[in-house]
């Protein structure tokens, strides 16, 4: 005899709407993690500033590692749409700076990021930055 069933008209939850901004900033980080990036940290900049809505900061081991994820996150970025995205210090490696609207990506070498601390520079410690 098979066992009855509720007849719940319960919808499923739908998860959250995204914002643009938001989906932009997943896919960034999605990119940064298959790239082997090191302490992301998302920085939510609504509220505190117009330049970006939100802020990645990743570390590279090297220069070479570097360089490597702002080229692959520029050409993911201009692959998945996003059609103004502008990059800073690439040919160095030290410091990567990429600007794609809604969400502005830093990617360091590890004593430069120690260096200009980012982070404590908008009121958050790496820690609290990454999620943790």
């Amino acid at each position: 005899m098979p066992i009855p069933r509720s007849s719940s008209s319960a919808k499923p939850k739908r998860k959250a709407k995204q914002s643009p901004a938001q989906k932009l900033l997943s896919f960034a980080e999605k990119l940064l993690e298959d790239g082997k990036a090191e302490d992301i940290a998302a920085i939510d900049l609504q509220g505190k500033s117009d330049i970006a809505d939100f802020m990645l900061i990743a570390t590279g081991r090297s220069q070479r590692q570097v360089m490597a994820l702002a080229q692959r996150l520029t050409e993911g970025l201009k692959e998945a749409g996003s059609k103004q995205v502008a990059v800073e210090g690439l040919r160095h490696g030290e410091w990567v700076l990429i600007d794609a609207g809604d969400v502005v990506v830093h990617l360091f070498r590890p004593e430069t990021r120690a260096y200009y601390n980012l982070e404590k520079m908008w009121g958050e410690t790496l820690s609290e930055a990454a999620g943790q």
